[in-house]
């Protein structure tokens, strides 16, 4: 049987390559958490919600197709004194200009949803500017699909626009029922919700009514998008939250 001994240089050594083994793995560490820290600080995000302390969300509808809902949403929200946002397709309004103007006079945001609700993402910088400046709207701006990139977010704040999108899909493009769209709705909102509808999914209007009652049972105002954004600069967390810049900001 050999026999080791341990001598003073020994543990020297020893010690020496433990201690370069720990700042080896301390120096990936760091080096990871900087590249991702890195790349979330260069990545471009649009407003999913909002921060705010208020008791107030955003109701909106994305209109791309069909218009037979549109008279009955209206008509829904007036009853119970509701103004929301509409996020029109430049053809839709093409197609429809008395419902644009039904939608304005009834005092709903009118959004920009593209000029023919295309996937951005798979177009060049000055095509996507093309899309958002060929339909004519304020100052919003959702992209169709929610299918966003940097440079789909960077293109639309170039124009002076918000890109917005959304923390509440109520899925009523998948056809639940009305009172699946209320429980997809209520078990996610929070102050500065901003909740996605559709003005020509099948159970909407059905749902609508159940929906604002639910919501303002909560003790939850609803206004348009435009009263809910934050005034003045802002900056967008990894969360897609909307934060002051009045307020501390994180460093990246």
């Amino acid at each position: 049987m050999r026999l080791y001994i341990i001598t003073k240089r020994n543990l020297i050594s020893i010690g020496f390559c433990l201690l370069i083994g720990v700042l080896a793995g301390a120096i990936a560490v760091t080096s990871t958490v900087r590249a991702v820290q890195s790349a979330a600080a260069q990545r471009e995000i649009p407003i999913y919600y909002v921060d705010t302390d208020k008791k107030q969300v955003a109701l909106s509808f994305d209109a791309a197709w069909g218009n037979e809902q549109t008279e009955q949403l209206l008509e829904i929200l007036d009853k119970y004194k509701v103004k929301s946002t509409f996020f029109l397709v430049g053809d839709w309004v093409k197609n429809y200009p008395d419902s644009v103007k039904d939608i304005a006079k009834h005092g709903h945001d009118v959004g920009n949803h593209s000029n023919t609700h295309p996937h951005m993402t798979q177009m060049s910088s000055s095509d996507m500017v093309g899309q958002i400046q060929s339909c004519k709207t304020p100052t919003l701006f959702r992209a169709p699909y929610g299918d966003y990139n940097s440079d789909v977010v960077k293109s639309v704040n170039g124009c002076n626009m918000y890109c917005v999108q959304w923390d509440v899909d109520s899925l009523d493009w998948k056809d639940p029922t009305p009172e699946q769209i209320k429980q997809n709705i209520m078990k996610k909102i929070r102050n500065g919700s901003i909740i996605l509808m559709h003005n020509g999914a099948k159970n909407t209007p059905e749902a609508l009514p159940t929906v604002i009652e639910a919501i303002k049972s909560e003790g939850y105002e609803i206004v348009p998008i435009s009263q809910i954004l934050l005034k003045g600069e802002y900056y967008t967390d990894v969360d897609g939250k909307m934060c002051s810049k009045t307020a501390t900001q994180p460093s990246s």
